[in-house]
């Protein structure tokens, strides 16, 4: 049952990478892909009413972490609490930016919040991708617990490392360049005309970078986290889901190239999804390894509630799972479709 409810919090949270990372990727490349007043509300339009939707999987991701390892969620809480200050702050600011900037009709208005939407985007994504890149590396974990790391110290990954290092700098940017690509892809799949040109020529270079920056990560790995490939080298079939994700790398950028808008965000979607699905069959059954003594790090085991609790809570889970999937297919059936310019509020 602690295996089960890992893979339920590590699915969650790859469905809210996904889902709110096109959010994240539309906001990094508006400045590139818009030039009127009109391709600006249409880009809004294409995610206003559905980026509050997708960061519901964010707040379920978390109180399922908070029932399922308390432990947990009480040491990565603490110790990464001004990340996470960070993190809050950026989504009001991204939510403001969306919401705000219809309601005064000024260019200096619309200006300022255009900036804002795009610099919380840009820094949500790195920030999400520096985080991933310290759940891979380890956090100082003392005898209790629990941690604490400062925003950097010699910017190396060690028994003392801060949250900002050069590994988890590389995790943060090539975030930025896949969630950039995928929220092109979105983009291309929601617009037409001009702005679905400059759209695939966004979407066709960040798929590049994003390449290069996926292939610089995963040579990293290893030299930072030699454990990861543990578990991949027990249970040598593990290999397929990494070679999947590539692959399904691969054939984004080919389907992009072909114009297939459709096919080509899917792609995108499937190989987010399978490159987190390789770093949980790497770090299983670690959910925090400590840097200082293996002995004290956090395992599914070793941090989950009573088995009794999770036995019964996975009913409950079942019941809030199947409520959250079909009000997302809803708002999604709503708003299917290309948005018009007069459709952004």
């Amino acid at each position: 049952m602690e295996t089960l409810w890992f893979i339920v919090v590590t699915l969650m949270l790859a469905i809210f990478i996904v889902l709110d990372g096109f959010d994240f990727g539309v906001g990094m490349v508006y400045p590139f892909v818009v030039r009127t007043e009109a391709d600006r509300r249409t880009v809004l339009a294409s995610i206003g009413p559905l980026w509050n939707a997708n960061e519901v999987w964010l707040i379920a991701a978390g109180a399922v972490l908070f029932f399922a390892y308390p432990k947990a969620y009480a040491a990565g809480f603490s110790g990464f609490y001004l990340a996470l200050i960070l993190v809050l702050w950026l989504l009001i600011f991204r939510g403001l930016a969306l919401e705000l900037r219809s309601q005064v009709d000024h260019v200096l208005w619309k200006q300022a919040w255009d900036t804002a939407f795009t610099t919380a985007s840009l820094l949500l994504a790195f920030v999400f991708g520096a985080a991933l890149g310290n759940l891979i590396r380890g956090v100082p974990l003392n005898r209790d617990g629990y941690f604490f790391v400062p925003f950097w110290t010699d910017f190396q990954p060690g028994p003392e490392p801060g949250i900002l290092d050069w590994f988890t700098v590389l995790l943060g940017l090539t975030t930025v360049s896949i969630l950039a690509f995928h929220g092109a892809n979105y983009l291309a799949m929601k617009t037409e005309g001009a702005l679905y040109k400059r759209a695939v020529s966004t979407a066709w270079v960040m798929g590049r970078v994003s390449a290069g920056c996926t292939v610089l990560t995963v040579t990293a790995v290893p030299f930072v986290q030699p454990s990861l490939r543990l578990n991949f080298a027990g249970h040598p079939m593990e290999y397929l889901v990494p070679f999947s994700g590539i692959f399904a790398l691969g054939s984004s950028l080919y389907l992009r190239q072909r114009q297939r808008d459709t096919a080509a965000f899917l792609s995108s979607s499937a190989f987010i999804l399978l490159m987190l699905a390789s770093v949980m069959f790497g770090m299983y059954p670690y959910i925090l390894v400590s840097t200082t003594d293996p002995a004290l790090s956090l395992t599914v085991f070793n941090a989950a509630t009573d088995s009794y609790g999770l036995t019964a809570g996975f009913a409950w889970f079942g019941v809030g799972f199947l409520l959250v999937v079909a009000y997302q297919s809803y708002v999604y059936s709503l708003f299917s479709g290309k948005p018009r310019s007069d459709d952004a509020h």
